[in-house]
């Protein structure tokens, strides 16, 4: 009976890290891309205020960031799940037009933050994100 109710109590653990996970990939998303909104702050300005966002809450040194052109979006009957967001294509704020859409998109393999990298879940990617309008 032990040995069940430990396996129970990591696995809600690990669900509960997960999920604390997502949360800040999505709030540092959120964050650098409202940074990224106003004039004179480049693409990388952008991508290192993420960094620094996932360095202090130690979320993932090695996460992936993504800021691309998302004007995709204002497209008419697009579905967001089916949107392959590494081929979209790149953009530099510093170039980006008024009212510009532009997303800022967070991955990282949940092996490297996992509490107990478990067996029955390899080549998962955790993501956040966040989409904003250029001023």
């Amino acid at each position: 009976m032990m040995p069940v109710f430990a396996v129970f109590i990591a696995g809600i653990m690990e669900f509960g890290h997960a999920y604390l996970v997502i949360n800040t990939l999505n709030a540092a998303a959120k964050r650098a891309a409202r940074y990224g909104a106003v004039e004179d702050i480049s693409t990388s300005d952008v991508v290192a205020k993420a960094n620094s966002i996932l360095v202090a809450a130690r979320a993932a040194s090695d996460a992936t960031i993504y800021v691309k052109d998302a004007s995709v979006f204002d497209t008419e009957g697009v579905d967001p799940d089916q949107i392959s967001y590494s081929s979209l294509p790149d953009i530099e704020l510093l170039d980006a037009e008024d009212r510009q859409l532009y997303v800022v998109r967070i991955e990282v393999n949940y092996d490297d933050v996992a509490l107990m990298p478990p067996f029955w879940a390899k080549n998962i990617r955790l993501s956040g994100q966040s989409v904003m309008r250029h001023e």
